[in-house]
């Protein structure tokens, strides 16, 4: 079935990578859910109101969330595919994590107010009219919400969109929350316990429990997050391939959206001895090869004295002491300036983010320990933090 509906659907549905593609699938999905999410919402309340299963209710209504979720899930697919403007040169691709933050509010609030109703519906149990026509929608539910698991699972991970791979969690989960009210439908049946108003909760709660974690998922890359460590890899493998690029730093990457929507900026080593239009050369081809495939790299040239012995060997001081003092912390712009009687090291230092100790305490730390090397020489330090973990 998910076969036929990309065949239907989405042309060149094997170019994951076109934004244009990356779209339809979106589309697609928004619209599945949709129709999906309708049906089995008014088929639940329907049945709910009349055998007064507030469970069955609660089901119902959380379909009719996802169901929205999906609506503004299509919409945000539909406003991230405006151009870049004045107001938004970056375009507008962030748009789809929005419209994911307002279906986790949404979520949260439905939740809030099913478990006021299943509350009441603890202190007042009413009798739950047993039907085959329940048992049959229930039943009918389990198995589509079984398959939009599936699809959206198989749809989410063709275009890499975690907004579509959290709808397929969302749906597995709906798989068990309705199997559990069809239990507890069964159990009133045959025992006459009145469990209708827990279950009620339970799913009421779980809804809650989805919102909040979709909020949490949402909102990270609003807030902006560390690049996937395997696109940064990559980036460093490629950047180290080019003649001339002695080494690489400060690597920032910029996520304006899914679907490869991407911006960085990173510094080069390259040998202070060559000819600065050579190594500027080298900075544009970069530039330009990795803008062909979808990476806006600003490139910035950081030129350093290689063929110095003296310069190498307090290089290399510095970083062996830097390393003794924490692995986890590097060096790079390395330079010197040379007096009579003393050296200036002059050096940007790379901590990671929630360094227990303070800036000042780390540029005491490696001062005194150059010091007490050569102390003829001072350091001057600039801290760094890791935006990305370049090996």
């Amino acid at each position: 079935m998910t076969d036929i509906l990309i065949r239907l659907f989405v042309k060149n549905s094997d170019n994951v990578k076109d934004r244009d593609v990356r779209q339809s699938y979106g589309k697609m999905a928004g619209i599945v859910g949709i129709v999906c999410n309708v049906f089995l919402s008014a088929s639940k309340i329907i049945t709910g109101m009349i055998i007064s299963s507030v469970s069955i209710l609660a089901d119902g209504i959380n379909n009719l969330s996802d169901a929205t979720s999906s609506l503004i899930t299509l919409i945000g697919f539909k406003l991230s595919e405006l151009p870049a403007d004045q107001e938004h040169p970056f375009g507008h691709a962030r748009i789809e994590y929005v419209s994911g933050l307002i279906v986790a509010f949404l979520v949260m609030v439905l939740g809030f107010d099913l478990i006021k109703s299943s509350f009441r519906k603890i202190i007042n149990p009413d009798e739950i009219n047993f039907s085959i026509i329940s048992m049959v929608v229930l039943l009918v539910s389990i198995a589509v919400k079984l398959w939009m698991s599936i699809f959206n699972k198989k749809i989410g991970k063709a275009i890499e969109s975690t907004a579509i791979e959290a709808t397929a969690v969302d749906s597995l989960n709906d798989v068990y929350t309705t199997s559990a009210v069809l239990v507890c439908t069964i159990i009133a049946k045959f025992t006459g316990l009145k469990l209708d108003g827990y279950v009620g909760m339970g799913v009421a709660l779980f809804i809650m429990y989805s919102g909040i974690k979709l909020v949490k998922e949402t909102l990270s890359p609003i807030l902006g997050e560390a690049p996937d460590p395997e696109l940064v890899s990559k980036i460093a493998l490629k950047l180290r391939s080019y003649k001339g690029v002695l080494s690489i730093h400060d690597l920032v990457v910029h996520d304006y959206g899914p679907g490869g929507r991407c911006f960085a900026t990173v510094h080069i080593e390259v040998d202070a001895k060559n000819d600065i239009m050579e190594s500027h050369d080298v900075a544009d081809l970069i530039e330009r090869d990795f803008k062909k495939s979808g990476l806006y790299l600003v490139v910035h040239l950081d030129p350093i004295v290689t063929d110095d012995e003296s310069i190498n060997e307090l290089r290399e001081m510095v970083a062996h002491v830097i390393s003794t003092i924490d692995k986890d912390i590097t060096m790079h712009d390395f330079r010197v300036v040379i007096g009579y009687n003393y050296k200036n090291l002059i050096f940007d230092v790379v901590i990671p983010n929630g360094y227990e100790k303070s800036e000042e305490q780390i540029k005491k730390e490696i001062q005194d320990a150059v010091r007490a090397v050569d102390n003829s020489c001072y350091t001057v330090i600039n801290i760094d933090r890791y935006y990305t973990n370049l090996n």
